[in-house]
Order: C-alpha cells, then sequence, then structure tokens
C-alpha cells in the first residue's frame, strides 16, 4: 500500500510558475515509476509526464514539453512537478500516481493515486 499527498497547487496568473509536490508512504518508492495527471471540468484525466523509479527517464505531454518538468528525490519518498510558463488551458486538478507496472502514459496502468491539487491558471 502507497499513498501519496499532493501540494503545491494553488492561483497563478499565465505566465507564472508553480512547483507541485507528491510526497509518497512507503519503503519501497525507488520502485515505482512516477506519474502526473490533470483533469479540466468536461474533459477525460490525460497524461502529463512520468519519471521512472530510478530518474533515468522522463516523459512528457507535447502540450507541456519545454514547460514542464518532472523530478524525484526518492530519499525524500518524494517527486515533484515543476511547471512554467502557465498558461489558462493548464488550469485543471493535477494528480499524482505510482505505477509498478509499465504503460506510463494511461490512468489505467497506475496503482495509487493522491486526491489531487487544484491548478488555475488567470489569464
Amino acid at each position: 500500500q502507497v499513498q501519496l499527498v499532493e501540494s503545491g497547487g494553488g492561483l497563478v496568473q499565465a505566465g507564472g510558475s508553480l512547483r507541485l509536490s507528491c510526497a509518497a508512504s512507503g519503503r519501497t518508492f525507488d520502485r515505482y515509476t512516477m506519474g502526473w495527471f490533470r483533469q479540466a471540468p468536461g474533459k477525460e484525466r490525460e497524461f502529463v509526464a512520468a519519471i521512472r523509479g530510478d530518474a533515468g527517464s522522463t516523459y512528457y505531454a507535447g502540450s507541456v514539453k519545454g514547460r514542464f518538468a518532472i523530478s524525484r528525490d526518492n530519499a525524500k519518498n518524494t517527486a515533484y512537478l515543476q511547471m512554467n510558463s502557465l498558461k489558462p488551458e493548464d488550469t485543471a486538478i493535477y494528480y499524482c500516481a505510482a505505477c509498478s507496472s509499465t504503460g506510463y502514459y494511461s490512468p489505467k496502468n497506475y496503482d495509487y493515486w493522491g486526491k489531487g491539487t487544484q491548478v488555475t491558471v488567470s489569464s
């Protein structure tokens, strides 16, 4: 069992930055691929970014490449999502999730989820 808690969401103006954190319980954090997903009103949950357990590989949705950066600190059992140059269309609830298998791009492949944190970007 892994419990995930997101933090760092809030309201920011377009062009600004936010850093989301995802604190995980357990002692096997480094065995999980960590992902970030988001869901806006009326839309399906979509993939944002993922990072392998050893931090050797990262993956991004095309809409956030060059603006967002995922990272992790396994010693702290924490994953991060640095979001720069934010746009109003980034507004959504952001969720972190842990995947013990493969298929980082799909929420169906993730075993554990946080409750989400709201990110609102104003124009």
